[in-house]
């Protein structure tokens, strides 16, 4: 059997995530390669993520690296992937999920003073925090997820924001302070999922990939890029749903803040059609319960 080329970033995260892939890969019997690519969100770190492009600034140098024959398939943080697949790839695969959350790494929520300064570089994540409590003072942060574990208690950063499957990964979730309950801080469209993208016309790579895939997990995922595909927002503007399965129903909670935190609407449905179910909910929150018009949302 030829060797399955993985394209991946070069950050450690990013490696950790195609590691992974490689040694399931390897339990099935397939031979794998990283091709390690570097990306403009990687090289840019001196830039707010929203002024890059958004999501793809993390994407789309590793779906060219597939779609240009040097690699066979695009491992990605699902949260990293633009809701928009390119022309000539499809989503393969998704496998077994981690924990969508967010943390805190510094101090919990409890444990910040009024005024704290808690450094994050998602809108979503700001607007939920400031909401919750406007006191906070919020500030910018990118870079590696080592850099941002090292901002509590320099420069005046009281508390991060990060995901609590990246700290999973990285053997780093003795730094948690504390989780944030999903039911009011909704995760990120596709948070602690991988994407496996191929091209469409590689059908072997494909059956191979969706060995690899937990159906539970890729309708959720599926469900959560619907919903953010009928926005149209990628991660300029803060919105948040997440996924799971319940009694043979797939339940999609979804969030719209506005930018300031001050107001947002939100809703729960259940359905059997993730791409459906993805985009009602969205139509719903944004022309139902008033969505559209939170601050930062109408324009």
């Amino acid at each position: 059997m030829s060797v399955l080329r993985l394209a991946t970033r070069r950050s450690p995260l990013a490696r950790c995530q195609a590691v992974y892939v490689a040694d399931r890969l390897a339990a099935i019997g397939v031979p794998s390669e990283l091709v390690e690519v570097h990306t403009h969100g990687d090289l840019r770190r001196d830039v707010p993520l929203v002024a890059l492009g958004g999501r793809g600034a993390f994407a789309l140098e590793v779906q060219r690296a597939v779609t240009d024959g040097d690699a066979d398939v695009a491992v990605h943080s699902a949260k990293d992937l633009p809701s928009v697949t390119p022309q000539g790839l499809v989503l393969a695969g998704v496998p077994e999920r981690r924990d969508a959350a967010d943390v805190l790494v510094g101090r919990s929520l409890a444990g910040l003073g009024p005024g704290a300064t808690v450094a994050t570089g998602s809108p979503r994540r700001r607007a939920l925090l400031l909401e919750r409590r406007p006191d906070l003072r919020v500030v910018e942060l990118r870079g590696n997820m080592a850099r941002r574990l090292a901002a509590p208690g320099r420069d005046g950063v009281d508390a991060v924001v990060a995901a609590a499957a990246a700290l999973e990964r990285l053997g780093e979730t003795s730094r948690v302070s504390e989780r944030l309950d999903p039911t009011w801080f909704v995760p990120q469209i596709g948070q602690g999922a991988l994407a496996l993208e191929a091209r469409e016309d590689d059908e072997t790579t494909r059956a191979i990939v969706a060995r690899l895939t937990d159906a539970a997990a890729f309708d959720a995922v599926r469900a959560e890029r619907a919903f953010l595909r009928e926005l149209g927002t990628g991660c300029a503007i803060p919105a948040g749903a997440y996924a799971t399965w319940r009694d043979g129903v797939l339940s999609l909670s979804a969030v719209m803040v506005g930018l300031d935190g001050s107001a947002s609407v939100r809703v729960t449905r259940g359905g059997t059609d993730p791409e459906s179910l993805g985009r009602d909910v969205a139509c719903e929150l944004r022309d139902e319960r008033g969505g559209a018009l939170l601050p930062g949302w109408s324009g």
